[in-house]
């Protein structure tokens, strides 16, 4: 004869339970055995699980004392593996132990939820260099400087010690790997447009872009909606030390795009290859026999260095100078080419002799 369904009218725990474990048909199971179940009830005090058959079981004390911390990603009618631990317990039910879930099922969760664009909540840790560091069910993140809102950018020691919702940009269980973004969570950034916008981006290609912070390591900008850094390498022919120097935050800048990240739908940009390379026809430009002038701007225990024009620095190394010289940085001198390397992009200068070197006859 087929059993009626029992129809659950309380809404207390204990009364839920009561019913769902009433006299039931068990069917055979064993310790060890993983089964697929389906949550029917779920709270702090208790979790239940339906094994089919009119069967149900109970999760364990030990982790039922865990279960608060991802009470938000679970609900009544979920479909879990859990793995039996105790074939009868004082009440005469199975009891299960959800660890699978606890080791793995919170990187589904964030694969899940990075699927479907949807918000977690992390707690924010203390800001490094990389970001603002993040936890989320015990798996450590990072929110990049880049995806944080213009205010936390600023100062992203407000976050320390908050929760706050957040969408996952890059999740890899193997790699331990958890990259959020603040910013898409509190503008609403969908990432499928992202995708949209990236993929018409051409490399080679130049364009406007906005500037959305400096750091040391160089300049975040944004390019219709798609983010990219122009490294401190790209910034300019002659070295830079401090970015900061060459834009200010909002500022409208043209960059080319040199590299497209597919994994990040990031772009790597410059500057300086928007102009010439001054080093492209270096031989011509400063011929052995002509004598040159540049500016004094900075002395190393090895010589001094001499600018000749933006990108072009040549050396006047100690071996070449008598001792006697009096080069202050920022004065202007006369100077000759001794030898270049173009693929180094160095150059080696010598200061006019009273009668010409032989090298110069």
């Amino acid at each position: 004869m087929a059993t009626k369904h029992k129809t659950i009218h309380s809404t207390n725990p204990n009364s839920i339970m009561d019913q769902l474990l009433g006299k039931q048909e068990m069917p055979a199971i064993r310790k060890g055995q993983e089964l697929e179940t389906r949550i029917v009830s779920l709270s702090k005090k208790n979790v239940m699980f339906d094994l089919g058959a009119k069967a149900f079981a109970v999760l364990g004390d030990r982790e039922l004392k865990e279960i608060s911390t991802y009470l938000p990603y679970l609900k009544v009618g979920d479909t879990v593996k859990v793995r039996v631990i105790a074939e009868e317990s004082r009440d005469g039910y199975p009891v299960v132990s959800m660890s699978r879930f606890f080791e793995k099922g919170k990187w589904d969760i964030l694969k899940e939820k990075k699927e479907n664009e949807e918000e977690i909540e992390v707690v924010c840790g203390e800001y490094g260099k990389g970001g603002v560091f993040v936890d989320f069910m015990g798996i450590r993140g990072v929110i990049p400087k880049i995806q944080l809102t213009p205010e936390f950018i600023d100062d992203p020691s407000k976050l320390v010690g908050q929760k706050i919702k957040v969408k996952v940009l890059e999740v890899d269980e193997t790699k331990n790997r958890l990259v959020v973004s603040q910013k898409a969570s509190a503008l609403g950034i969908s990432q499928k447009d992202l995708r949209e916008k990236f993929d018409k981006i051409k490399v080679g290609e130049s364009y406007p872009a906005r500037v959305l912070g400096v750091s040391e390591f160089g300049i975040f900008c944004e390019v219709d909606g798609v983010e990219g850094l122009v490294h401190i390498s790209e910034i300019s022919w002659e070295k830079v030390s401090d970015a900061a120097s060459y834009v200010r935050p909002n500022e409208n800048i043209s960059v080319m795009v040199v590299e497209k990240n597919e994994n990040d739908l990031k772009l790597n940009l410059s500057i300086k290859r928007l102009t010439t390379d001054p080093w492209h026809d270096i031989e011509e430009k400063y011929p052995k026999d002509k004598e040159l002038e540049g500016e004094v701007i900075r002395k190393e225990h090895y010589g001094y260095f001499v600018r000749l024009e933006p990108g072009i620095e040549g050396l006047i190394h100690v071996s070449k100078l008598a001792g006697d010289e009096n080069l202050e940085i920022g004065s202007r001198i006369k100077v000759f080419v001794e030898r270049i390397n173009k693929k180094d992009r160095k150059m080696s200068l010598v200061l006019p002799a009273k009668s010409k070197p032989i090298l110069y006859r």
